[in-house]
């Protein structure tokens, strides 16, 4: 039995009945308490009630709910072996026609996978790309001027959308789909379609999709056959590039053709069609994760002007001319990256993580059975005072101290399955936050309604819709 725990391993282990948790419903457990878009704060809510492992019960099952960010980085290490994301949330990508990748993939099926995707996300990769990502970027202030010239508001979320869709399709497959200039295109509306379908019916206690299909699982149905056909085609005209040119191989010119190249040595133990499942899964984790990522860091600079003035300070000092910009110059934005890394703090993307015991496991001091549930709340510790002083606060200093305890906070995840994607998301985030406060100045970030905006959870934890208002900064300024 696997023993994963902070404390020497103990004769007497307490089983899910032994845990405290919030009261149940006869057969419901705690269903009706739990809100699809607010999951995250029930859990987090529930972690300050009853403590840093408690139980929740759902029909025909109870899950163990952990808060403390040791025994969460070890459970997170202990995967693939004995730990799995659930299989309900596999089960459900494969009835929406999912491609098999990175994401789901388990055991050497994701090892084979995760080597490929690395290699495809490494630093020297990314950074051959980084003209293109700057050219993005000059598409996106050249739009928001033109709505600052005009005193229009912008709509943050849909905006950041779509520089990051720009981004991520470029690296993922060499694809200048330019919405930024030419609006959304039909893989972005179709993506934002299944992304909170995926999240909606891993959650749904009884799945009547299998038994009858309303309306709108039919318009999914056709979302999720017209993404794959998109995706097929992007493949097959990676291949015949590859075809024409067999140096492609030695050096590809983008991320899809780097993985079919590593799909083609002997023994990678990768297909085509998990080639065809990671790119599908690149736009997935790409657009929304740090679309919103920036959203709220964009949100939090507003709200501390003084946190925004010394970003702003750093680069003019530092990176002053986007048309200019080199990878070297985005590299030394220390602070920048420092309000990246509170923001994530605050408000990650991923504000919990559901695995699946693969095997009979002690966690902590918790016995579980295999196929249990294990609920990992991700931002517990990062909003607590005993891990960081004035938790509350939007404080990017704390991460230029070495004091800091910089493992209680996890946006990125940890162990093995750590996000492959971390080094490109903290640059498209600080080749944004250049470009907006060298040229811009934030008039107002804010909700229809007024007020903190509200945090909603689809597939990742976003705000309610933003309304930003710019006004350009003059030359001289900038």
């Amino acid at each position: 039995m696997q023993v994963i725990s902070k404390h020497a391993p103990t004769a007497s282990y307490r089983r899910l009945a032994d845990l405290p948790g919030p009261r149940t419903l006869p057969l419901l457990g705690n269903a009706l308490q739990l809100e699809r878009t607010r999951i995250h704060q029930n859990m987090e809510q529930w972690s300050r009630q009853h403590g840093p492992l408690f139980r929740v019960s759902l029909p025909g099952a109870a899950m163990l709910v952990v808060a403390d960010p040791d025994l969460i980085a070890q459970v997170l290490r202990a995967r693939p072996t004995t730990f799995r994301r659930p299989s309900v949330t596999a089960r459900v990508a494969e009835e929406m026609g999912g491609l098999p990748g990175v994401f789901d993939a388990e055991g050497e099926a994701w090892r084979n996978q995760r080597k490929m995707v690395m290699q495809a996300f490494a630093p020297h990769a990314v950074k051959s790309y980084f003209p293109t990502l700057v050219q993005v970027a000059q598409r996106l202030q050249r739009r928001w001027e033109a709505a600052a010239d005009a005193q229009r508001q912008i709509d943050l979320g849909a905006e950041l959308r779509l520089y990051t869709v720009d981004i991520v399709a470029g690296l993922a497959f060499g694809s200048d789909v330019n919405t930024i200039e030419t609006g959304d295109n039909a893989i972005q509306r179709d993506l934002d379609k299944i992304l909170p379908a995926v999240a909606r019916r891993s959650l749904v206690p009884f799945p009547y999709w299998r038994y009858i299909k309303l309306p709108r699982d039919h318009a999914l149905d056709r979302c999720v056959e017209r993404t794959r056909i998109a995706v097929d085609k992007l493949v097959a005209e990676a291949r015949q590039r590859m075809r024409n040119d067999p140096l492609r191989a030695q050096r590809p010119g983008n991320m899809l053709e780097a993985m079919l190249a590593a799909a083609a040595q002997a023994d990678s133990g990768v297909s085509e069609r998990n080639v065809a499942g990671n790119v599908l899964h690149m736009l997935l984790a790409g657009e929304d994760t740090t679309s919103n990522s920036l959203a709220w860091l964009i949100y939090l600079l507003h709200r501390h002007p003084h946190t925004l003035q010394r970003a702003r300070e750093e680069i003019l000092r530092v990176a002053p001319k986007l048309e200019a910009l080199s990878i070297e110059q985005v590299d030394q934005l220390d602070y920048v990256e420092a309000c990246a890394h509170e923001a994530l703090r605050l408000k990650p993307p991923a504000a919990f993580i559901p695995l699946e015991a693969l095997a009979d496991t002690v966690v902590g001091d918790v016995q579980i059975d295999r196929g249990t549930i294990v609920w990992c709340v991700m931002r517990s510790s990062s909003l607590d005072d005993t891990w960081f002083a004035n938790a509350a606060q939007f404080d990017p200093q704390r991460w230029l101290d070495e004091a800091v305890d910089k493992k209680a906070a996890m946006p990125f995840g940890a162990g093995p399955r750590t996000c492959p994607g971390r080094y490109l998301a903290l640059l498209e985030i600080k080749v944004a936050i250049a470009m907006l406060l060298a040229r811009f100045d934030i008039l107002s970030v804010a909700t229809a309604r007024g007020g903190e905006p509200r945090e909603i959870m689809g597939f990742v934890m976003e705000p309610e819709a933003l309304r930003m208002q710019l006004r350009g900064r003059a030359a001289d300024h900038a």
